[in-house]
């Protein structure tokens, strides 16, 4: 690479980071082998690499080892989002999903952050937490005292049954005891806390967990009907947090600080209208889910873990808060996050192993860092759209080429078609089969056509 190939050095990058940035311009611009190839600036993809990523990244033999009565293997669009850096560390970011925008929006708010401001994010250890339901105890006060009393024996038990983990600095670590009354009569909720280190945990949490069922059984003399981990991992938080001048958030109508005063109020009201909370907390995990789904990660345990936690306090509330502070617009997300970068899915599937490659090898913890930065920088690139032009105009200017595809239009036609729709404001599946008809039939009379 001579001189004039080397790609600029940004304010604040030490020398040796000069080669590894995560800001692509024009990315977006390029065909998918073109990205590909671009992405060696980042990360030395081989050709064969090069190939899974776009062709294969799992196949039905695979497949069929991963899940029951398999017939084939079923497609996402894998995109990866640029510009990021957090912790002022740059990231290039996998996300598979098949919404139009998402992928576009956060790295284009992404650009604007790393211009403008700052992502930060933090996450504690990985604790993760089964819990054993004990049903009808004789004596509850008195089986929860004997349980307790009985905690480094029943950690001891716990650990004998993953000493691997345990060789990592994991392992159980704390057990707790809680009441509840319903109606199918008093029990005892015992919660053990488990360290797992690199992995999501759900194997090793739930062998912990029945193990200890039958003796916490016999020590509080009731009847056990549960063990099993929990998805609501409030031990494993993950804090992420952005900062912004909001100069550079203006637009054609508002201001910078106007279009910040307005997100605010738009946080507000998702934070008081469960209803609202509802989509705008949907739009955060957009961002979330697309990245654990491309790391080969549960997401339906995150989602399930993060909805809970919205509605910790009695009322389902926004998982972000903004606020305007010293001139800035901050932005920040509190959410529980069990990702795996170990074990799981990464044995079997190629693409999955090559992404987080790509990514750096991240730890557990870096990797949930990643994943809420996303979320929230989603939400934001969200709300601007919301409190600004509006949701439609960018979502459906992107969504126009889709539609126009739909209708049957391909290549240069396809994109005629649907820069005709954006002009008029009507993209439509009906409107789009009028314009492709139109130009086809224009194009079958133009001379020189082979007439």
């Amino acid at each position: 690479m001579d001189q004039s190939q080397k790609p600029k050095t940004e304010v604040g990058q030490s020398p040796e980071k000069k080669q590894r940035t995560s800001r692509f311009p024009g990315f977006y611009k390029l065909d998918v082998w073109e990205r590909l190839d671009k992405l060696a600036d980042w990360y030395p993809l081989t050709t064969k690499e090069k190939w899974t990523l776009k062709n294969e990244t799992l196949t039905a033999e695979q497949a069929d080892v991963m899940v029951e009565n398999v017939i084939g293997v079923f497609g996402l669009p894998l995109g990866v989002a640029v510009n990021f850096r957090i912790n002022d560390k740059d990231y290039v970011i996998p996300m598979a999903v098949e919404e139009t925008s998402i992928v576009a929006a956060c790295s284009n708010l992404a650009r604007i952050i790393r211009e403008n401001g700052r992502l930060t994010a933090s996450a504690p250890h990985a604790i993760m937490e089964g819990q054993v339901q004990l049903v009808n105890p004789q004596d509850p006060q008195q089986a929860a005292k004997d349980i307790m009393e009985a905690k480094e024996r029943l950690l001891l038990l716990a650990n004998r049954q993953d000493p691997t983990l345990v060789s990592l600095g994991g392992g159980a670590k704390d057990l707790s005891v809680r009441h509840l009354d319903t109606e199918s009569g008093p029990m005892l909720i015992v919660h053990l806390a488990v360290d797992v280190v690199d992995a999501m945990g759900a194997n090793a949490v739930n062998t912990m967990v029945e193990t200890l069922g039958p003796v916490l059984g016999e020590i509080a003399k009731a009847e056990v009907v549960c063990q099993i981990i929990s998805n609501l991992c409030d031990k494993s938080l993950v804090r992420a947090r952005l900062e912004i001048d909001p100069a550079c958030l203006k637009t054609k109508i508002f201001d910078g600080m106007t279009v910040a005063q307005r997100v605010v109020k738009a946080y507000h009201f998702a934070d008081a209208d469960p209803y609202r909370a509802a989509t705008h907390n949907k739009g955060i995990m957009n961002g979330i889910d697309a990245v654990l789904i491309a790391t080969g990660n549960d997401w339906r345990a995150v989602e399930a873990g993060a909805h809970a936690y919205a509605a910790r306090t009695g009322r389902y509330r926004s998982l972000t808060k903004y606020r305007i502070e010293g001139g800035k617009l901050i932005g920040e997300i509190e959410v529980p996050i069990a990702v795996g970068v170990v074990g799981g899915v990464g044995k079997l599937h190629r693409g999955v192993e090559i992404l987080l490659r790509l990514m750096g090898m991240p730890s557990r913890r870096e990797l949930a860092e990643v994943v809420a930065t996303v979320g929230l920088v989603q939400n934001l690139a969200a709300l601007k759209a919301l409190v600004t032009e509006g949701i439609q105009e960018g979502h459906m200017t992107l969504h126009a080429r889709n539609v126009a595809y739909s209708a049957g239009a391909i290549g240069d036609l396809a994109i005629a078609v649907a820069e005709q729709m954006i002009k008029e404001g009507r993209i439509r599946f009906d409107r789009a089969r009028e314009i492709l008809k139109k130009k086809l039939s224009h194009k079958a009379e133009t001379p020189g056509n082979g007439q």
